[in-house]
């Protein structure tokens, strides 16, 4: 135990000149939201030097925040799937400028047949939302939803506009790696990453681990106001583009809210990511089970040497990172608004890469967050990989958990 602040213990270790960090941590849970439980992880040259936990793994049960507790980290499941799939790239077995049917030909119709891998990875290929409607059980089969994506036809010309593939992104990047390596994602990511690291990390949760689950649950919902006013400050653009952005392509008609959905079975008002059967099913964008320590020391692993073990060597970091959306246009904007990618959504091929929702340490950092407040990164510059999980999830655009323990690593790295 390191220190009770508040009514809150908090455990693990911090190393000398590290402290900031704690310090950070400590007051996330007296903020607004406060933390119910957290964990925090930040390894420096492939070693920890701070491993945190603390809070409540579940309020109602008053069950603590220990060293294994995981907690679902939403779309911070996107980094790893990314990272699979450069693992491919660097073996040779992926080319991202090969077309997608090279591996998966059914895949090619309706205007799909030109695709390359790396708009699949980059948001740019057209197909953030399913057209066919699709229940849960289908989702979790993996196979319907595979079939819908060979005939969907892209929402626009490929390759020429992105938005966020919220839950596509997994089944097209892992049905690349299913078809390559012949394995499903959530297992190749357990045989070749999860396991050879000793990570607390799952996309397909074993049964046996649910005791180690912590209860989602929820800050004060924000208003559209509030919305508003958060995009205003963290982006630094003016009300009238920020009121335009938020309408077009966040409406509630808009695509990005049917790309929530996929085709109908993530209805949000089911609370189907809180069921055990979300949980077992492999959705490669958005269900890993994971602690800080294990999504820090995953990123670790792919700029630094971790235990003897690295996942991705210089050169393949350097083609995942490059930059893909800042020639595209953001699908569903309104004629005359143009909103940088630096600004909205700067991402490399899986990657998001420094814009508003992604703390940095340095310029290159890359990583992905996740709803609700989750991230996970790592600096190639710095040898840093980081992790943050929360089991309160806050959809307050702007909120600083996260960002603050970021900066408090910049502050103690000098």
């Amino acid at each position: 135990m390191l220190e009770t602040t508040g009514n809150v213990v908090v455990h693990g270790h911090v190393e000398q000149g590290w402290g900031k960090v704690a310090d950070v941590f400590k007051a996330n849970f007296e903020g607004n939201p406060g933390e119910v439980g957290a964990a925090c992880c930040v390894y420096v040259g492939g070693r920890p030097v701070v491993d945190l936990w603390g809070g409540l793994a579940d309020s109602d049960e008053k069950r603590p925040w220990n060293k294994d507790t995981i907690t679902l980290v939403a779309s911070t499941t996107k980094g790893a799937t990314a990272i699979c799939a450069h693992m491919l790239v660097q073996r040779g077995q992926l080319d991202l400028d090969a077309p997608v049917v090279r591996y998966w030909p059914e895949f090619g119709t309706n205007g799909k047949e030109q695709i390359p891998v790396r708009w699949l990875l980059s948001h740019q290929a057209g197909l953030p939302v399913i057209d066919t409607p699709l229940t849960t059980e289908q989702a979790y089969a993996w196979d319907p939803v595979i079939r819908a994506l060979e005939v969907q036809k892209p929402l626009w010309e490929p390759g020429t506009e992105h938005v966020y593939h919220s839950f596509t992104f997994g089944y097209l990047v892992g049905e690349l790696v299913r078809r390559i390596s012949g394995k499903s994602l959530g297992a190749f990511f357990a045989e070749e990453i999860a396991r050879p690291l000793q990570l607390n990390a799952w996309i397909g949760l074993p049964e046996e681990q649910e005791q180690n689950v912590a209860r989602t649950e929820y800050a004060k919902p924000f208003t559209l106001e509030e919305m508003t006013a958060g995009m205003i400050e963290t982006t630094g653009l003016d009300a009238d583009t920020v009121t335009a952005w938020i309408s077009a392509v966040w409406g509630p008609d808009s695509v990005q809210a049917r790309a929530g959905v996929l085709g109908g079975a993530f209805d949000p008002t089911t609370g189907y990511h809180a069921q055990r059967a979300y949980r077992a099913a492999e959705v490669p964008a958005a269900n890993m089970m994971a602690n800080a320590r294990s999504v820090a020391r995953m990123y670790a692993a792919t700029v630094s040497d971790v235990d003897g073990m690295r996942l991705l060597n210089p050169k393949t970091v350097e083609r995942a990172i490059a930059i893909q959306t800042h020639k595209t246009r953001m699908h569903g904007l309104p004629e005359g608004l143009n909103i940088p990618a630096n600004r909205s959504f700067n991402m490399s091929l899986g990657f998001w890469r420094a814009c508003p929702p992604m703390p940095l340490v340095g310029s290159r950092s890359f990583g992905h967050p996740g709803s609700g407040g989750s991230i996970a990164f790592a600096d190639p510059d710095a040898n840093v990989g980081f992790g943050y999980v929360t089991n309160l999830w806050s959809f307050r655009i702007g909120e600083r958990r996260a960002p603050n323990l970021a900066a408090a690593v910049v502050d103690c790295l000098g």
